[in-house]
């Protein structure tokens, strides 16, 4: 077979690390199993799932249709490259001692900017929350609540990359998803690797330097987001408590970051918000399926919308007696002396939730319902309202302008 023309299988015909695809099949199994270099039971590769370099494989088909052996060479990962050969209909070589043809694409810093999701660094707006409970505004508190952001944000894009590493083949098997860079190919994954350690080690770095009580609030939020990555979102019901679990934990890094206190009022309100908004996630998910098969790496399929549709509107009605009880309370009555500018906030604020919940059922928002809720113009407008009569109920308006 000296004219054969051989094919790289990494590089080459895939878009992808083969032996690093098996580690995060294995890793998101067995994690013990992929660190000693072991396979866990049933986690065999998809390959008509895997990255396919369409330039690489219109040149070998071509070839082929002119008559001349193509081959991919199986040295680096026998097992797999005969699936991938078969798959395609080529054959295999192995102990290949010449130069195998390889791919000539490179990946983009657009692209790996794109695996970290800084649009979705908006959502560590919630760390300021506690300053605007607390209605303290002065400039060290923000500027400490600015670099618990900057930690919140880096630490979630680390997050963000592992959680790609883990879903390779769900987000294959998703209309949308199937186009993250890590999924795709347009990015290694040994890249995608390194950028979430130096992703955690500034979130580390920052949460150092912000006091050991904000270290170790974005630690326990790191662990968590990988269990949830790991384990938790794939259990029904479960998965949406963390969610709003880690929403929560933004509000608390917040005040740990700027050195205010979180009343737990507060925190018994935002809760109930933040199950309404994780419900609302897997119904826009499940709204925009395309067939009643359980979504990939989830455990709600569309028969469940009903269900999810139940739990946000009664999570949204727990937040809004919350908040009401909340107005009846000492603490109110000492923060909020004109009251009844408080009750009259609840009307925007149901109305704002409501529109969520209407909005997720339909399916006519984003998959991430904070990011929608910050881009949403109307829902913003609602939110402004339900601010402008807090501060009013509190005085800040008379205290800020005179009115």
């Amino acid at each position: 077979m000296s004219d054969v023309t051989v094919f790289a299988l990494k590089d080459g015909l895939l878009r992808t690390s083969p032996r690093l695809e098996q580690f995060w099949a294995t890793f998101g199994k067995a994690p013990m199993a992929a660190l000693k270099g072991a396979r866990a039971e049933g986690d065999a590769l998809r390959v008509d799932l895997l990255p396919i370099d369409e330039a690489v494989l219109a040149r070998m088909v071509a070839l082929r249709a002119e008559g001349k052996p193509v081959a991919i060479d199986a040295s680096g990962a026998p097992e797999l490259a005969k699936a991938v050969a078969a798959h395609y209909g080529f054959d295999t070589v192995t102990d290949f001692a010449g130069k195998a043809e390889k791919s000539a694409e490179g990946w983009s810093v657009k692209s790996l900017l794109k695996a970290i999701r800084p649009h979705q660094w908006v959502k560590n707006v919630l760390l300021l929350l506690p300053l605007l409970a607390a209605h303290q505004f002065n400039a060290i508190s923000i500027m400490q609540a600015l670099l618990g952001m900057v930690a919140f944000s880096a630490a979630a894009s680390s997050i963000y990359v592992v959680n790609d590493l883990l879903d390779l083949e769900a987000d294959r098997l998703h209309p949308k998803k199937c186009k993250r860079p890590f999924a795709s190919g347009t990015v290694p994954l040994s890249v995608g690797m390194l950028t979430g350690l130096v992703l955690v080690c500034i979130a580390l770095g920052v949460g150092a330097y912000l006091g050991p009580q904000f270290l170790a609030i974005t630690v326990l939020y790191v662990f968590v987001s990988v269990t949830y990555s790991m384990r938790l979102k794939r259990m029904r019901w479960v998965d949406i408590f963390m969610l709003a679990s880690l929403y929560s934990v933004r509000v608390v890094a917040g005040a740990a970051a700027a050195q205010v206190a979180v009343s737990a009022a507060m925190l018994f309100f935002i809760f109930p918000v933040f199950l309404t908004l994780g419900a609302v996630k897997r119904l826009t998910e499940l709204t925009l399926a395309k067939n009643d098969e359980r979504l990939p790496g989830r455990g709600y399929s569309r028969l469940d919308r009903g269900k999810l549709l139940n739990f946000s509107v009664v999570s949204m009605v727990a937040a809004l007696a919350i908040f009401y009880l909340y107005s009846l309370s000492a603490q109110a009555r000492a923060l909020y002396p004109d009251r009844w500018f408080l009750w009259l906030a609840i009307a925007p604020l149901a109305a704002w939730l409501w529109r969520m919940v209407r909005l997720g059922y339909y399916g006519k928002q984003d998959y991430d319902p904070i990011v929608f809720a910050l881009r949403d113009k109307r829902g913003l407008g609602l939110i402004m309202i339900t601010l402008s009569l807090m501060f009013y109920a509190a005085g800040l308006w008379a205290q800020w302008f005179g009115f």
